[in-house]
């Protein structure tokens, strides 16, 4: 496939036995640290506009989580080999030990976006104070706000047999956020990178998985984490935060935005009326820019 404004060469990780994932490490080995971290249903080429604007100075790692993007992409039946299991906990598991593989045990900036989000601050839960600062794009990192109704296309797919079938079986999720996660219309080879890597049964898996790991109720396996981290986001707030939302994204919209306001009260705010799910694809000419501004204002 061709990845238009990917100019990059991503390396392997064996994040488990018979498992690898797909990272990028680019940038100066003693530059200050920016691990970026994707959602679902998208990869590193999310982040891409955003490494071309600071890998001249700064070490940006993007990895690819285990069964997006260029990882592998494997089943979690239980007689699978390798099997995986397609929680938020595995999530945080992974990025862990692709830092530890890179050495990378000091402190860090976390840019996350969707449920890297979640899995950055559950991450961030093992050593609060290795972050340094934060750069938040439509995410989150708490329950659900009460006065947001859950979206009924993400029920189809956590919640319907029917719906996770759809999903996988013409990789629905994945060319719908690449074609109406944007206000820009976005051209036909980027909705190709976005999408193509999950055309096929086997290769939608996480996209689906993702959806049915969102916790809803307190019986859920991923609430405890996403409980904790609510509770320690207030904790971040005397350390610099950049915060950047597109307000037409029909998930993370102006009630997850504030609720970072009411934890972070001290972040510097950038909210787009003309901007969706993927901010980054619709503002990148005026986030890159300005990440790098509130980066070079506030250094390690």
């Amino acid at each position: 496939m061709q990845f238009p404004d990917y100019p990059f060469t991503p390396q392997r990780f064996a994040a488990r036995p018979g498992i690898s994932m797909s990272f990028l490490d680019e940038g100066p080995r003693d530059g200050e640290v920016i691990v970026m971290l994707h959602g679902n249903p998208s990869w590193s080429y999310y982040w891409r506009h955003l490494v071309l604007g600071l890998r001249d100075s700064y070490r940006c790692i993007v990895p690819d989580h285990v069964g997006m993007g260029l990882s592998d992409k494997p089943d979690d039946a239980p007689s699978a080999s390798p099997q995986y299991d397609y929680t938020l906990q595995s999530r945080i598991e992974d990025v862990d030990a692709l830092l530890a593989h890179l050495g990378i045990t000091g402190p860090v900036t976390l840019a996350v976006h969707d449920w890297g989000g979640m899995i950055g601050f559950g991450w961030a839960l093992r050593d609060p104070m290795r972050i340094k600062r934060l750069v938040i794009t439509n995410t989150a990192a708490f329950p659900l706000p009460g006065s947001k109704r859950f979206p009924l296309r993400l029920a189809m797919g956590r919640d319907s047999r029917l719906g996770g079938w759809l999903i996988r079986r013409f990789n629905l999720f994945a060319r719908g956020a690449a074609r109406f996660g944007t206000v820009r219309a976005l051209p036909k080879d980027v909705r190709a990178a976005y999408a193509g890597v999950y055309n096929g049964w086997d290769k939608a898996i996480s996209t689906l998985r993702f959806m049915q790991d969102i916790p809803l109720h307190a019986g859920d396996r991923a609430m405890p984490v996403v409980q904790a981290s609510a509770q320690a986001l207030a904790s971040y707030a005397d350390r610099p935060v950049f915060i950047g939302w597109g307000l037409r994204d029909f998930v993370f919209d102006k009630h997850f935005l504030a609720g970072f306001r009411r934890a972070l009260p001290r972040a510097l705010v950038r909210e787009f009326d003309d901007a969706g799910h993927y901010v980054m694809e619709d503002k990148h000419e005026v986030l890159v820019p300005a990440i790098r501004r509130f980066l070079d204002a506030n250094p390690l």
